[in-house]
């Protein structure tokens, strides 16, 4: 992550729109910022991580947010532009804002948190937050990116597991966590294993041997099954030739049994021979002759009937004609009198209407007498408004308004002062504690000082003075141990003989090997003694520098305690000053005030409601009054109207006398009356029609009866001429045919029988007969028939059967070894494939074991992070060790954890959290650069940013121009640092930075170097 461009609005001390353009800085490779303590360095690190992460370092999420809006802003704007994503190639905009409820200026409403896509100058809204743009969590940005203040050494002190936790989700090592997916693969090869074993069970008793006894039953049984085949086959010829013959002699004696019943059927057959001769006879001669008669009889009576009907209804139609002849002529009268009697309705229509009309102009008149007392009382209420109103400016105007405004600037100065009051005595308070802190440690200072021998003066002298001691002592036992070797030769010293050593002849002073032993007793005891006196110096000193960092930095707290009280009082005193003139000296005067100024407000508020509720009112009363008015004269004209329209409606009645007594009638009455007249005009002229219709319908009918009278009593003449005609020739033709009377011709047709059926029925006998007849020829001349015996034939199937039966047992034999030998060798074939299987599978299951082990409880993930955090140390330490002049260096072991390695005391280990507080930063610094260059590898930058926010105080000149040629270095690593401190001696280690100056009006304001 590459920033670009910074706005901050309303956040902390930022009162004032303030732009950080971080071009020229970041183009410098290390910038700064630069300001006084408590103008608001820190608060661009809190917007840079409120912009992306939507939170602060100093305040908590729920609850404390509206202490981040400035007192005398309105609301929040943060808008961040930077480079994000691999190789930092795409252009981001965050932009955080919130405001303050404004009714309750305490509360702030939910925050508007949003994500842009730079492309040019065009802003596209992404779905994307910053865990994804940035790639890491907000704790892991601020231990590699942007580091708070508090928050440097948080990477060194955490514990092993969050530790290793951080690299895996910095560095994706959750790719390695394949415990659960060697855990699925090894239950899937157990459950495959299982399946063959499984498989293998039901294959336990198939051997080579078992298939090789399965082969010879085969072949023996296919021996037995060729035997049989012969013997079946001798005989199956043999019996088809008796086969044919009992065929034959079966059919011979069904068709004699079926010739005798021919015979006896003949007989029958004979008669239906006769009977259909007879009948085709009489239907062809007589069966015309009476079809004729009966049809002639069907019409006879038929016309004899029609006669008889129309003399009937010739009589009813005459006396039908006369009745509605005299009640057509009645309803003509009452017909030609309907205009006078719809004059009569049109008369009582009127009458209606007058009545309506009288109705509507009583109703007109009562109102009109209403609506005169209701005017007037609406005009009492117009006058007596007005009148309150006048009443409620009077007061409205002797009431004494403080401006809004001012009353607001007022309210956010009383809480201005109670806040800067609440301040003033907390610095104070911090101040005297920190100030008893750096007594106690001066204190403690001086006794450790008063621990240390006169002639000392410094911790790190006596160290050294004491390490020389030491290693003269162990020089002296050296030379000690070399003269006890030489003393094992003393005896070998002879006088006037050369010396074995150095060749002397004189041996003036020989060593004596038991003095020799108690000197080296005493200075190994001597030895023990200053090392273990050396461990004390070295506790002692670590205690100094500890004691001495502390009230290096208790005093560094008491001068920014002192700024702060300073700054606070001075505030304090700008804000009273601005009440003399109101002579107000105390934040419970100046809330009396308000008090006072909010109640005249409320006071003239209400007034100022009432006023205009009353004016509400007014209006009210005089659209009333207008509207009553309005209303009056509509009422009035419609008087005239209906009075009018009464008189002319009397005028148009034609028959006033019979009008008359219905004026006193009710609607009702007069309504059922016209209906009544209404329904007997309809129905008079309905039935006068109707009836006229019926009476022209019934005269056509009579003259149409009349004709069919004539046409039927001739046709019923002619008819019985013909009828007796025709019964005279059957009768002649019936003699002529041979039938003696007309029953037994009558009974002949009524049988109706199929002439085509009874034909085809004894056609059908004689060709069955003939046929049987030279069948049974043929066969009694077929050889061997007549001496054809029954029961040898079947005695001969019998033994068929049973050979066919030994046959077939034989060959289900062989199909069912064939197939258990066919299913033993695929059985065969499927166990070695198994027996290959599960070998494959014991041996996975085996090295899956194995890896389960290795990556159970995330121990892969584990083992890799320890690789990239020995990395890490790696990269750390050749900064480290340059800072430490190559006395430390870092180390981590097997659990994550991080040691020193001390060489100034024999290259022995001791915990990280052992440094001094300079030391810890420069570990510090050099862990953070390495996780920052890993972080950047990791991205595929070209760039990397990392921005520091404390721990120079710590640090002498000396370390303090290592770390800062190191910083510089960075450069050359295209690497961007910002560094912010309070430290003046840093500007001039620094080019290029910003000054943050924080001034009483405007607040925070940001100037440049290069400006």
């Amino acid at each position: 992550m590459i920033p670009i461009k910074l706005e901050i609005q309303g956040l902390y001390s930022y009162r004032e729109k303030q732009t950080i353009d971080f071009s020229q800085l970041t183009a410098a490779g290390l910038f700064g910022l630069f300001g006084a303590v408590g103008s608001g360095k820190s608060s661009i690190l809190e917007g840079i991580l409120l912009a992306l992460y939507g939170s602060t370092e100093r305040l908590a999420d729920r609850g404390e947010k509206n202490s981040m809006v400035n007192l005398q802003s309105d609301g929040l704007l943060i808008v961040f532009e930077f480079k994000a994503g691999p190789k930092n190639a795409k252009t981001y905009v965050a932009r955080y804002s919130v405001k303050r409820n404004s009714k309750n200026f305490q509360e702030i409403r939910p925050a508007e948190h949003t994500f842009y896509e730079k492309s040019g100058d065009q802003l596209t809204p992404t779905e994307l937050r910053a865990e994804a743009l940035v790639g890491m969590k907000k704790e892991h940005f601020k231990q590699t990116v942007i580091i708070p203040q508090g928050k440097f050494r948080e990477f060194i002190d955490l514990t092993p597991g969050p530790r290793a936790d951080m690299m895996k989700e910095l560095f994706g090592l959750e790719r390695f966590d394949l415990a659960p997916r060697t855990g699925s693969l090894l239950k899937t090869v157990r459950e495959e294993k299982i399946r063959v074993e499984t498989q293998l069970g039901a294959f336990q008793d198939l051997t080579e041997a078992s298939l090789e006894n399965l082969r010879n039953d085969v072949k023996s049984s296919k021996t037995l099954l060729q035997e049989s085949l012969n013997e079946l086959t001798k005989i199956q010829a043999i019996y088809q030739q008796q086969q044919a013959l009992s065929k034959d002699f079966n059919d011979l004696k069904a068709l004699n049994e079926e010739l005798k019943l021919l015979q006896l059927t003949k007989i029958e057959i004979d008669q239906k021979r006769a009977r259909i001769k007879e009948y085709r006879r009489a239907k062809t001669y007589l069966k015309p002759l009476v079809d004729g008669v009966e049809s002639l009889k069907l019409d006879k009576e038929k016309y004899r009937v029609s006669v008889i009907n129309c003399q009937k209804h010739e009589e009813e139609y005459k006396k039908e004609i006369d009745q509605y002849g005299i009640e057509v002529e009645e309803l003509r009268i009452r017909a030609d009198q309907r205009s006078d009697r719809e004059a009569k309705i049109r008369d009582l229509q009127k009458v209606l209407q007058v009545q309506e009309l009288i109705t509507s102009l009583d109703k007109a008149q009562h109102e009109l007498k209403q609506l005169r007392p209701e005017i007037e009382n609406a005009e009492l209420d117009r006058n007596n408004a007005l009148s309150e109103i006048e009443i409620l400016q009077i007061r409205q105007e002797a009431i004494t308004l403080i401006d809004p405004e001012q009353l607001a600037q007022w309210k956010t100065s009383h809480a201005e002062w109670l806040r800067l009051e609440k301040e003033e005595i907390k610095h104070g308070n911090d101040l005297a504690s920190l100030k008893k802190a750096g007594q106690e440690s001066t204190a403690s200072l001086d006794r450790l000082i008063g621990q240390m021998p006169t002639s000392v003066h410094e911790v790190g002298n006596w160290f050294k003075s004491q390490a020389e001691r030491i290693l003269h002592l162990e020089k002296e036992r050296e030379e000690f141990q070399y003269k006890s070797g030489l003393a094992a030769h003393v005896h070998l010293l002879e006088g006037g003989k050369p010396c074995p050593l150095c060749g002397s002849a004189d041996h003036p002073d020989p060593l004596e090997p038991s003095d020799l032993s108690e000197k080296q007793l005493t200075i190994a005891t001597r030895i023990t003694r200053e090392k273990e006196r050396l461990e004390e110096i070295r506790l002692l000193e670590n205690r100094y520098q500890q004691e001495l960092f502390k009230r290096e930095q208790l005093q560094t707290q008491v001068e920014n305690a002192e700024v702060l009280l300073g700054t606070t009082v001075d505030l304090l005193a700008s804000l009273k000053k601005t009440f003399v003139t109101e002579r107000i000296s105390s934040a419970a005067q100046l809330a009396e005030k308000i008090e006072r100024a909010s109640k005249q407000h409320k006071e003239w508020q209400a007034v100022h409601n009432r006023i205009g509720e009353k004016r509400k009112e007014l209006n009210l009363f005089i659209e009333a009054v207008e509207a009553k008015r309005t209303k009056r004269d509509v009422v009035h004209e419609k008087t005239l109207t209906l009075s009018s329209a009464l008189e002319s409606k009397r005028e148009e009645i034609s028959d006033p006398p019979f009008c008359a007594p219905y004026f006193e009638k009710d609607r009702g009455f007069i309504l059922a009356a016209i209906d009544k007249v209404k329904r007997d005009i309809e129905e008079t002229a309905y039935r006068y029609d109707s009836k006229r219709k019926h009476l022209q319908e019934l005269k056509e009918k009579a003259a149409r009866n009349q004709a069919s009278l004539s046409q039927f009593s001739d046709q019923l003449a002619e008819t019985t001429e013909k009828l007796a005609e025709l019964e005279q020739k059957y009768l002649a033709e019936m003699k002529v045919q041979g039938f003696s009377d007309h029953e037994t011709v009558v009974d002949l047709f009524r049988k109706s029988l199929d002439a085509d059926a009874v034909d085809a029925e004894i056609q059908r006998f004689d060709d069955k007969f003939i046929r049987i007849e030279d069948r049974i020829g043929q066969l009694k001349s077929r050889p061997g028939i007549l001496d054809f015996r029954p029961d040898a034939y079947q005695e001969m199937g019998g033994q068929v059967a049973e050979k066919k039966a030994k046959y077939d047992l034989s060959q289900q034999r062989v199909t069912i070894l064939e197939q258990q030998l066919a299913s033993g060798m695929q059985d065969m074939e499927t166990k070695k494939s198994l027996d290959i299987s599960l070998a494959s599978l014991e041996k996975r299951e085996s090295n899956l074991k194995q890896l389960e082990g290795l990556f159970k409880g995330s121990g892969f993930v584990k083992y890799v992070s320890s690789i990239y955090l020995k990395e890490l140390c790696n990269t750390a330490n050749s900064r480290f060790r340059k800072l430490t002049k190559n006395s430390l260096s870092l180390e981590i072991d097997e659990n994550n954890t991080f040691w020193v390695i001390d060489y100034l005391n024999g290259g022995k280990k001791r915990l990280l959290k052992t440094l001094s507080g300079g030391q810890t930063f420069q570990a510090s610094l050099c862990l953070a650069l390495a996780l920052a260059e890993k972080v950047k590898s990791l991205n595929r930058a070209e760039q990397s940013f990392f921005f520091l926010d404390e721990g120079f105080g710590a640090l002498d000149k000396t370390s303090l121009r290592i770390v800062f040629e190191t910083l510089k270095s960075l450069r050359l690593e295209n690497r961007i640092v910002g560094i912010i401190s309070h430290v003046e001696d840093l500007q001039q280690e620094i080019e290029v930075y910003a000054q943050v100056t924080l001034d009483p009006e405007a607040g925070s304001q940001i100037s440049y170097s290069f400006e």
